[in-house]
Parts: C-alpha cells; sequence; structure tokens
C-alpha cells in the first residue's frame, strides 16, 4: 500500500520546534542539546543556511571511537553534508524509500531553499501506524454494520 500522503501533513501535527547548531557549535553542546531536547539529530545552519547533519551516530563513530575530544570538536569535523533533502510536498512513501536506501534516519525539509523541519524515521512509522489504525477502524465499522447508526 503506497502512501501519497504529503509530508506537509505530518510537519502540520509535528509542531514548529526545530534546534540547529552551527558548524563551530563544539560537539559537546550539540550532544547536551540533543539529550536535552530527546533528539537524535541536529542541523548544523551557518548563516540560516543549510550545511549538514549531525548525529548521535556521527558522534559516536567520530569522536568517541576515534579518541576525540568533544569540547574541542567542531560540529563541521563530524557532521554528514546535507547531501539529501526533501520538501514539504514530498509523500511519505518517497521519503521512506529515500531513507531506506540511503540508511538515514533523519531527513532536512527544505521549502525555498530554508530549513523548515527535520522529519525522522519516527515521524514517519508514527504516521503510517495511525493511517492503518483508522482504516482498520473504518473497515471495521463497515464489516459490522455500525457506519450506518
Amino acid at each position: 500500500m503506497e502512501n501519497t500522503t504529503p509530508i506537509r501533513t505530518i510537519l502540520d501535527n509535528k509542531g514548529p520546534a526545530l534546534w540547529s547548531v552551527t558548524p563551530e557549535s563544539k560537539v559537546y553542546d550539540a550532544i547536551a542539546l540533543m539529550a536535552e531536547k530527546n533528539i537524535g539529530a541536529l542541523p548544523v545552519l551557518k548563516d540560516g543556511i543549510l550545511q549538514g547533519m549531525l548525529t548521535e551516530r556521527d558522534y559516536t563513530r567520530k569522536v568517541i571511537l576515534k579518541g576525540r575530544s568533544s569540547q574541542a570538536t567542531a560540529a563541521a569535523d563530524i557532521m554528514q553534508p546535507a547531501a539529501i533533502t526533501v520538501g514539504p510536498q514530498d509523500s511519505v512513501q518517497a521519503c521512506l524509500q529515500l531513507m531506506t536506501n540511503h540508511r538515514l534516519r533523519h531527513l532536512p525539509v527544505l521549502e525555498d531553499s530554508k530549513l523548515v523541519a527535520i522529519l525522522s524515521i519516527g515521524d514517519l512509522v508514527n504516521w503510517i501506524i495511525g493511517t492503518q489504525d483508522a482504516t482498520i477502524r473504518h473497515l471495521e465499522n463497515y464489516l459490522t454494520g455500525n457506519h450506518l447508526t
């Protein structure tokens, strides 16, 4: 079952909160912000322009395992360049396909070159579960005749 729902619908329900760091930010501060906000990735912005994404995975693989200091390492030194982005008009299905093909957990959402949100795999999974539950309830009501009351 293909889900052609535009991710704008998910973003409308997600809310406007968006946290970020700069390329010069220390990794320690970025990880502290992620812990405080209970998120797994942060966009790295310079003058409002997306430069890349910094994830917990980047931290563990590029700082901890390499014996680097998180208080001395800049976000730019370990971030992933922001090569893959989506727009609010892209479908849930297209975003899931991108995330699967590129092994991503987070997708920056750009509108007119401006970062408007970060879409997580959890956002998409929750949306799909919700729509499946609604479909099941609708079908159960139809089969039991409850739709007539």
